[in-house]
């Protein structure tokens, strides 16, 4: 590939390195200009521009990134199309990631310009969350390098989600006289909230003396008919051979390892009796924060075995207490905030398929439907909410009349969806991560659905298009992070984010919110249908 400016005239089939504009059109970084291109930068009055010219045997960005990531070999994992040189990689399930890391290191070392980047060995994952990415840096790169690339792949498994099968498991809690009930009573809950994320249950309980002997009859008893046994000791492990490894031994199983090299979590123990794995519990696994415990039972869930060796490979980056990704770490004020997300809530449409009513005022349960809608998105996670109006605009004022609303007016909402947008956009904050986008007739998106949304796209860190769908089938509400925010300026007429999602590059999540996320109540039929009465 040749990189560099040349003269406009010789430029047809090359591709634009930066993003140049020509009198209104504007072509974006990455376009492979074709002659009327060519000719329109002419008459602007360009005499040269800089651009890439791709030579025989090289393979454009998006073939690239596409080939490689199709020649992975894995398992519960979705691969998304190829946009700006980049292929993401999603997990299809939740569970735990793991990666052949020598396969990345290989693949990484052939050239700078191929880069494939994962989350780390053994994290923890949700269903939909990306766990890899493949980028190619400059805009075409040498077939014989991608060819390097995809025979490594054919290697082997390059990374994998263990997906979380759910499973049944006991626990044993001992007691002493200084123990309190309610502290019991919260230690079963949390558990049930670790085993959770898993689709796992509690399905049994013992609480016994602090003895060994004691201990091994009840976990014995509960092993028979349970995946995993949970043990919490009312006294912090002491040694070796203290109630809980004695106790799993005395009940005929064998312990595979006590103490691990994470903090907190050191006094976890990890035993088996018959087929049915045995967790001693460390003291900090009665609390929700981040903790050894909880990477062992995530990969035990996940039906990866682990072993002494594992255990003992865990100190690096074994030491939790001031990392500031943990979900709950232990000094507050180093944790990130989480990315902010604001609520444009869109009213200013004119209803036109209704032949005359405005179905945003259409009653449903006796309450104007832009107000149903506007209530549900003050009742969600969502920062703040401005409204847009535009057609009838001081009646959708009066229906929404007492409600926590800025209104952001349009008058040019005639024009279309993109005026509607602009004024939303402009009106949010300047710390806004992500708008909301939410249309104003939209009567079964509730509270939930939102927050679903809102905790993707945290989750994601701000960076993604997260969407509604339905059945597969993309729909509303749509949340845009901040770097499209400024590409919305340049929408015109009746052209939504859907435009800018398709255009720009960004990887989008897509969350099943159900059929909420495609009812249409555009017109009479189908608002009477959904349970609406217009009004005049």
């Amino acid at each position: 590939m040749r990189f560099g400016a040349i003269p406009v005239d010789q430029a047809k089939g090359a591709v634009l390195a930066h993003s140049t504009s020509a009198g209104d059109l504007r072509y974006r970084k990455g376009h492979v200009l074709a002659a009327e291109d060519v000719a329109i930068l002419a008459a602007s009055g360009l005499s040269e521009i800089v651009v890439a010219v791709l030579e025989p045997g090289d393979l454009g960005e998006d073939q690239a990134a596409g080939a490689i990531a199709a020649s992975m070999r894995h398992r519960h994992i979705e691969v998304k199309p190829a946009a700006t040189g980049r292929v993401n990689l999603h997990a299809r399930e939740a569970g735990v990631f793991t990666v052949d890391a020598g396969l990345i290191d290989a693949i990484n070392a052939i050239d700078p310009s191929i880069t494939v980047a994962t989350l780390a060995q053994h994290a923890t994952v949700e269903k939909d969350q990306m766990v890899a990415t493949v980028k190619i840096i400059p805009f075409a790169v040498s077939g014989d390098l991608v060819r390097q690339a995809t025979e490594l792949c054919a290697k082997g498994e390059i990374f994998a989600v263990n997906a979380f099968a759910a499973r049944r498991v006991g626990l044993v809690q001992t007691v002493l006289p200084s123990a309190k009930a309610s502290v019991l009573d919260k230690t079963a809950r949390l558990t049930e909230q670790r085993l959770a994320r898993s689709g796992s249950r509690l399905v049994a309980e013992r609480r016994t003396a602090h003895e060994a002997e004691a201990v091994a009859e009840a976990t014995r008893e509960l092993a028979r008919n349970n995946d995993l046994v949970v043990i919490f000791g009312a006294s912090a492990l002491a040694d070796f051979d203290d109630v809980i490894p004695a106790a799993i031994r005395a009940a005929g199983g064998t312990v595979i390892r006590s103490g691990m090299p994470v903090d907190p979590g050191n006094l976890l123990v990890l035993g088996h009796i018959g087929k049915t794995a045995v967790l001693g519990a460390p003291g900090c696994a009665r609390s929700p924060k981040e903790n050894g415990f909880d990477w062992v039972l995530d990969r035990l869930m996940a039906g990866i075995d682990v072993t002494a060796a594992d255990i003992a490979g865990m100190g690096v980056g074994g030491l939790l207490m001031e990392i500031a990704t943990r979900p709950q770490p232990r000094d507050l004020s180093a944790v990130p905030a989480a990315p902010k997300v604001h609520a444009v809530l869109l009213a200013a449409g004119r209803s036109s398929r209704m032949g005359g009513p405005n179905k945003l005022l259409a009653l449903f349960q006796d309450k104007p439907l832009v107000r149903r809608t506007a209530e549900r998105v003050l009742a969600s996670k969502a920062e703040s909410t401005v409204v847009v109006t535009g057609h009838q605009a001081n009646r959708i004022r009066d229906a929404l009349a007492g409600l926590d609303l800025p209104v952001a007016h349009n008058a040019d909402f005639a024009s279309g969806l993109a005026s509607s947008l602009k004024a939303g956009i402009s009106a949010l904050p300047d710390d806004a991560a992500g708008a909301l986008i939410v249309l104003g007739d939209m009567p079964e998106v509730l509270p939930a659905d939102l927050d679903r949304l809102i905790g993707a796209f945290e989750r994601e860190g701000g960076r993604a298009v997260v969407r509604a769908t339905h059945d597969g089938k993309r729909g509303n509400p749509v949340i845009l992070p901040r770097a499209l925010l400024p590409a919305v300026a340049h929408l015109e007429g009746d052209t939504g984010a859907r435009h800018l999602i398709e255009s720009e590059g960004v990887d989008v999540i897509d969350i099943e919110i159900g059929a909420g996320a495609a009812v249409d109540v555009d017109t009479p039929e189908a608002l009477e249908g959904a349970g609406g009465v217009l009004q005049d």
